[in-house]
């Protein structure tokens, strides 16, 4: 590798977004195939490099997924996690085979109590069993990442064996993960620069951190490896991800690029399309974003002190680091209207990088635009995606529909309410009162369907601004030891309301079992 090679390689960061895969581990954040590829599209125009797309062997809907976004991404690689077992890896193999540019995961655990009580297997079946699969891989593509699971709690010297021999079997990016979010950004750092001194052909690939947000220092951990040589990011839209989740793509990002004075090195992120990329991971997996959330919070640029304010109006740089409009928050601008025809509407849907399935989609897509039209006045992007992922939520084999609903609300009164769904096609009825509106809708759907779920969580967001903004609803469920998200929306926070809990009602009833990678 000569200079001019080596320097650039040291001065570009690759961002590694696994929010289709790790971020899917969310509780209930599941997505169908037709989620996936629309958050594709969008973290390609973002300008990620590489998307997880998700884990090939954990049901045959997943590989789908994976080579539905494999085929509709031309300028990202689309990669496919795999356990280090010759099944998962030519699933993975096979998925990913549309890409123009394909990589696929392998890992195997090597901390000495993932060794001992999950494995079972000797430190030198593992070394083994990574080499394999690190070969096996190779037959479909020349891009083998490997990655040493609970990295953090791994013994060096078994480290810089395990990566010596994959490094030899033909892998070209090494990942280092904090599984278990177990680490502080000062021995992480440590632990990258004495690896990468250690390891023999280390300046061969790329060093790669995947950490995990269980103390709070998931981004904190990523930046401090960069410091320290790493040259790729895992990470994750809002820091979407199992348990505490992961380190967030956002945060790193913007890090980078504000302190390029310490890092030395840059993504091609287009930070335009980061808010935008964060809405609409939150629109399709019904996770919300704090308000006070770095970067993507709607408070992430409010002066609310009267001193920042003074300072602000005065000279920007007194208190802002960065400008709102460089993350994407000038971004929601009024994109039609009332009297809009179909053609703008096709054209607002291709600049957002939504594909419809044919006419038809298009047509019943412009049918419910119109609606919305007419009851409120201006219609903004964030409308839009809010509109299309409650369509694409409705699917033709759910079970429960709603036919109508009627609600009785009123001061000194117990609200009640009458819900007419259709089960199978086949109609049915009920009424109910509750503490609220909403209260009693479900009750009156719970008393129809009798589910035996729980309700975990009941989530109100407005999506634009106004009072005839869409409210938009997230509703997680769980029933026999199994979590699903629901979503809903409309300008009625009832109806809204009513749509989510059904979503979620048709996850349960209807959803596929799921392999998950670490067992």
């Amino acid at each position: 590798m000569n200079d001019k090679t080596r320097n650039a390689k040291n001065d570009r960061l690759i961002i590694f977004d696994t929010t289709l895969r790790d971020g899917e581990q969310s509780p209930g954040a599941a997505m169908t195939r037709d989620e996936k590829v629309r958050i594709a599209r969008q973290l390609e125009r973002l300008g990620v490099d590489v998307i997880e797309a998700g884990f090939a062997a954990a049901s045959p809907g997943d590989a789908e997924a994976i080579k539905a976004v494999a085929q509709a991404v031309r300028a990202s690689t689309v990669c496919s996690l795999a356990r280090a077992s010759e099944n998962d890896i030519r699933t993975a193999g096979e998925a990913i085979r549309p890409a123009a540019h394909g990589r696929i995961h392998t890992f195997i655990a090597t901390s000495p109590i993932h060794m001992e009580k999950k494995l079972r297997m000797t430190p030198d079946q593992v070394v083994e069993r990574a080499v394999a699969a690190v070969k096996l891989a190779r037959e479909y593509t020349d891009d083998v990442e490997f990655s040493a699971e609970d990295a953090v709690r791994s013994d060096l010297d078994f480290l810089v064996r395990v990566f010596d021999a994959v490094i030899r079997a033909g892998a070209t990016t090494i990942n280092v993960p904090d599984t278990v979010g177990y680490s502080i950004p000062v021995l992480w750092g440590e632990r990258f620069r004495e690896l990468i001194a250690r390891v023999p052909g280390s300046d061969k690939v790329v060093w790669s951190t995947h950490c995990h947000n269980d103390l709070g220092m998931a981004s904190a951990n990523s930046l401090a490896a960069v410091m320290n040589g790493a040259r790729q990011v895992e990470c994750t839209i809002n820091g979407l991800g199992e348990r505490a989740g992961n380190a967030s793509l956002e945060e790193v990002v913007m890090a980078v690029k504000t302190r390029r004075d310490v890092f030395g090195c840059d993504s091609r992120i287009d930070t335009s399309q980061i808010v935008p990329t964060s809405k609409l991971v939150s629109t399709i997996t019904g996770y919300p974003v704090q308000p006070n959330k770095a970067i993507v919070g709607a408070n992430a640029f409010a002066h609310e002190s009267g001193i920042h304010q003074d300072g602000v109006l005065k000279h920007r740089e007194t208190y802002e680091i960065m400008r709102a409009e460089d993350v994407g928050w000038s971004t929601n601008k009024l994109s039609l209207g009332k009297l809009s025809g179909r053609n703008a509407f096709r054209t607002r849907l291709t600049e957002l990088g939504i594909v419809l399935d044919g006419e038809e989609a298009l047509n019943a897509a412009f049918a419910r635009f119109k609606a919305l039209a007419d009851k409120k006045r201006e219609i903004f992007d964030e409308d839009i995606q809010a509109l299309v992922s409650d369509e694409a939520g409705i699917d033709a084999c759910d079970r429960f529909k709603l036919v109508s609903l009627k609600v009785c609300s009123e001061t000194g009164e117990t609200p009640h309410a009458f819900i007419v769904l259709a089960d199978g096609g086949q109609e049915i009825r009920a009424d109910e009162s509750g503490g609220g509106p909403v209260d009693a809708s479900f009750r009156a759907i719970e008393k129809m369907v009798g589910s035996g779920s729980s309700l975990l969580l009941y989530s109100v967001n407005n999506i634009t601004t106004g009072t005839d903004a869409q409210g938009e609803v997230t509703v997680r469920l769980s029933r026999n030891g199994r979590i699903v998200n629901g979503q809903g929306a409309d300008t009625d926070i009832v109806i809204a309301s009513v749509k989510a809990y059904l979503n979620a009602l048709n996850k349960l009833f209807g959803a596929e079992e799921r392999a998950h990678p670490q067992v």
